[in-house]
């Protein structure tokens, strides 16, 4: 892990073009800004967690209607 120190307005690069910005220090609490890439998604982890896990229970769950055979298995609808 890379560790740095910086100051409100210095920003941090990753890359050629994404970069992070600290907006505001408040005691324990540090306001980020994330300038990317619109193909680039950028969450907060435990949104990104989240998300991880959302998609994971859909893929492993029973469909609604099982006896709907939608063409899931390459066969023409």
């Amino acid at each position: 892990m890379l560790i740095l120190s910086r100051k409100v307005n210095e920003k941090i690069m990753i890359g050629d073009d994404i970069s992070v910005s600290i907006i505001e220090i408040r005691s324990d609490q540090v306001r980020l800004g994330v300038t990317a890439p619109k193909n680039i998604k950028v969450f907060r982890r435990e949104l990104f967690d989240a998300i991880k896990a959302e998609n994971k229970a859909a893929v492993e769950s029973t469909p609604i209607f099982p006896e709907l055979d939608l063409g899931l298995r390459g066969e023409p609808l």
